[in-house]
């Protein structure tokens, strides 16, 4: 078999060795060497390891992974159902994944005006910071000419533009909450994103259609699946992205 070249390469991008990566991962060191030099496939749970400690895909070390029905089944798994739209979403749904965080927050939205209009969002992630949950938030910078076309799209030039900036009124108040983050972001918004621990809420964007009225995928994070990191692989990229607009002046509120 040829050399694992990505795996090598992913191990000195993360600045390791390989003996680092298989103390990190359980394996004798030359276990690693085997993978790398002999392209030899590792037992399912430590590619997972090697993927987590690398932070990168499973599939782009080993892409043949990508096509083994334990990955198609894992990948599968991690769907645990589909709404026709956000609203079809019982509350109490929302509320129980707010309140049963206890680790990590992400929100990746424009204006996510639902969460503000109905679930007190300020107040709850206020709340939740006091526990230790850390909490990201991604809001639409209202001068960007992505939010200015969606807007267009849907119909309301203006009105979500407006949205966005009541919505960052409110967020202000969150400034020093210890373990809160928000960052404005211009990119095209293909997915909101609302990730709480494993669970993830993926509202999907149709041309034309508010948010609101498009479908909902629920996903939990199965070891091995491929949808869920998949989704949140995207939301760190914005994330990243949005540090230097953080900083500008325009995002310090009306």
């Amino acid at each position: 078999m040829s050399t694992n070249q990505r795996l090598r390469g992913s191990i000195v991008s993360a600045g390791l060795r390989p003996a680092d990566l298989a103390e990190r991962v359980g394996v004798d060191a030359k276990t690693v060497e085997r993978w790398i030099t002999k392209g030899r496939l590792p037992h399912r749970t430590h590619r997972v390891a090697v993927a987590d400690a690398l932070s990168v895909d499973e599939g782009y070390i080993w892409p043949e992974v990508v096509d083994l029905p334990v990955t198609q089944s894992a990948s599968q798994a991690e769907l645990l159902a589909m709404h026709p739209s956000r609203a079809s979403i019982p509350h109490e749904t929302w509320a129980q994944l707010m309140d049963g965080a206890r680790e990590a927050i992400d929100i990746l939205v424009y204006a996510g005006s639902f969460l503000f209009e109905q679930y007190d969002f300020v107040d709850v992630i206020r709340r939740k910071a006091s526990q230790g949950v850390r909490v990201r938030i991604l809001i639409g910078d209202e001068t960007s000419g992505a939010v200015a076309l969606r807007a267009e799209e849907e119909g309301t030039s203006g009105g979500l533009q407006g949205r966005i900036q009541l919505h960052r009124r409110y967020l202000r108040d969150l400034d020093g909450v210890r373990g809160v983050e928000v960052r404005a972001h211009g990119t095209t918004l293909y997915n909101s994103l609302f990730r709480f621990d494993l669970d993830l809420l993926v509202n999907g964007h149709a041309w034309g259609a508010p948010a609101g009225q498009s479908p909902i995928l629920h996903l939990r994070r199965v070891a091995g699946g491929r949808i869920w990191d998949h989704y949140m692989k995207s939301f760190e990229s914005v994330w990243d992205i949005a540090k230097t607009a953080a900083r500008n002046p325009r995002f310090c509120g009306p």
